[in-house]
């Protein structure tokens, strides 16, 4: 199967015409809307089934196993983060406050993404490595820290200078405003640390560490056979939360536009070469790349709104969820479940020995 017939057969599937259909009812203007309790249960509910899967798998495989695969996601994610900050800051023309709070928001992972990653998957008969729920539990602060310190140190650098130019009791002002900057850091690392999306996914990662298969046995019909039902409907409310947002498409303009689809692509591919390298399966690989390839639209207004509020939600909330949300679970899915079929195939591993021969 090609490219094209997997994001056809992929445009076919329950979740995404669900997706579509809440796109449509929110462009019709309907009264279409999730009750605000299902809508507040089913993120905490998704966590919780990764996380215990994530668990029982860190059980069987051991910590070891996930190591290297967790130091190698945590590394790109800090490279990509710092990438897209200089692309957006030199060849965007941002602020430096919008520059990095895109550059986080597009270097941390979405875990709404990550459950219709699971799901696709699970439609091509094909299975991952769970421990990469524990990967997407510490890369969701990762990219944030590391903006908010950026951020930081660059405020700090302004700061500094404009210190040099007064004296008197303005100085005093400056150096409260420095101490302000400094506590951000804290805070963010706070946030995002207890954040219930991460505490949900560590306890429940904990929890099916300890339980194993035998004690996931009596709650799986709730946190397995449930769980595509529970992707679908909280698919209606992503797509009506998307559909309301395609105007605002139209002011991030073309090149923030451009950037939400070519910068995922480029780290999710990027991805699946790197994890295939590191010896993950083909569907590991595709979960692995799409960790490095998904933007953050939950956890991100939460925590730089706090964060750099000089930023403006508009261009991270819109470009994350308006644009790159759809264009990964409908388009870069099937690119990368393709790509990772290539590289796990014979010819590739044949190819790949006979340059590991030649170069080694």
């Amino acid at each position: 199967m090609d490219i094209l017939e997997l994001i056809q057969s992929n445009l076919l599937t329950p979740i995404i015409l669900f997706f579509l259909f809440g796109i449509i009812a929110a462009r019709i203007k309907s009264d279409l809307k999730i009750p605000e309790a299902i809508s507040e249960f089913l993120p905490i509910y998704l966590l919780a089934a990764i996380g215990l899967h994530g668990g029982i798998e860190m059980r069987k495989t051991g910590f070891e196993e996930m190591l290297v695969p967790m130091l190698v996601a945590i590394g790109l994610s800090l490279l990509f983060t710092l990438n897209h900050y200089q692309i957006l800051r030199r060849l965007g023309k941002f602020n430096i406050f919008d520059s990095y709070a895109l550059a986080s928001t597009y270097g941390a992972v979405g875990a709404v993404t990550f459950s219709v990653g699971l799901s696709f998957l699970k439609n091509q008969g094909v299975t991952s490595e769970g421990y990469l729920a524990a990967i997407l539990a510490v890369l969701e602060p990762v990219a944030f820290i590391l903006a908010i310190f950026l951020t930081n140190m660059a405020v700090s650098k302004q700061i500094r200078t404009k210190k040099q130019s007064f004296s008197g009791d303005k100085v005093s002002d400056i150096d409260m405003g420095m101490k302000e900057t400094k506590t951000k850091l804290s805070q963010v690392l706070k946030e995002s640390i207890t954040g219930k999306a991460i505490v949900i996914l560590l306890g429940s990662i904990v929890i099916g560490y300890i339980i194993g298969e035998e004690g996931f046995e009596p709650i799986s019909i709730v946190f397995d056979d449930l769980f595509t039902g529970a992707i679908v409907i909280f698919m209606i409310e992503m797509g009506i939360i998307a559909g309301q947002r395609l105007e605002d498409i139209k002011k991030v303009g073309v090149f923030l536009t451009s950037f939400a689809i070519i910068m995922p692509t480029i780290n999710g591919i990027i991805g699946v070469l790197v994890s295939t390298a590191l010896g993950l399966s083909l569907g590991g690989a595709v979960m692995f790349g799409l960790l490095l390839a998904s933007a953050s639209f939950i956890a991100a207004p939460a925590v730089l709104r706090h964060a750099i509020p000089q930023a403006n939600p508009s261009l991270y909330i819109t470009s994350a969820l308006g644009i790159t949300f759809p264009y990964n679970i409908i388009v870069l899915l099937p690119i990368m479940f393709t790509v990772s079929t290539w590289v796990h195939g014979e010819e590739a591993i044949d190819l790949f020995n006979y340059v590991s021969k030649v170069f080694i």
